[in-house]
């Protein structure tokens, strides 16, 4: 498994195929959820060099499924990966793990294993950190631009639905990240109250 190779070959293709108007799910989100896969797989006590690369590399392809499709984009994902991942040695059974873990991000989220909650929990870290608000924000104008959502009332609505039934897998997200969660919680009930 050549992971250097695949990092540059999907760095480089979201760089330069995603849509500018993916305001959340840009390059930097794909960035984001490889570091905060690694980190979290750190603390859980994943060693093994095999499932760190496996991760890293379901971290990367997680969105790769953008650049054709918005809806379903996790399904297109595991197609892009099936087709190319052999170019860089993956055998069969670990594009399967792959998949898998693309698959786990799909909302709502059912992952099966543990490097599934992983990429699960990685992919929505910033429900219950600092940076909150203004990656909601992005996420609603990329829903208002695909006319998905209408106005910021029906968003914050949605958002409290979203956070009251989210519930992180592994015992770190759930360490690291419940509290602010929580607290941005709190900060919507009282605004949606207003409405």
């Amino acid at each position: 498994m050549n992971i250097e190779d695949v990092e540059i070959y999907i760095l480089d293709k979201l760089r330069k195929n995603l849509s500018p108007t993916l305001y959340y799910h840009g390059l930097h989100h794909t960035v984001d959820v490889v570091e905060a896969s690694l980190k979290i797989a750190e603390a859980e006590g994943i060693v093994d060099e095999e499932s760190l690369l496996l991760l890293k590399t379901a971290a990367l392809y997680h969105d790769v499924g953008f650049i054709t499709t918005y809806r379903g984009h996790e399904e297109e994902g595991c197609r892009i990966a099936q087709l190319t991942l052999p170019n860089f040695g993956y055998n069969p059974s670990q594009i399967e793990k792959v998949c898998g873990m693309i698959m786990a991000t799909k909302i709502p989220q059912t992952p099966h294993n543990h490097l599934e909650k992983i990429i699960a929990d990685a992919d929505l870290d910033y429900l219950g950190g600092t940076q909150f608000w203004p990656i909601a924000n992005s996420l609603y104008e990329e829903l208002r631009e695909r006319e998905m959502v209408t106005d910021l009332q029906t968003w914050n609505k949605i958002q409290v639905n979203f956070l009251t039934a989210h519930s992180y897998w592994t015992p770190t997200a759930q360490a690291w990240r419940d509290k602010k969660k929580q607290s941005s919680l709190e900060q919507l009930v009282e605004i949606v109250s207003g409405y």
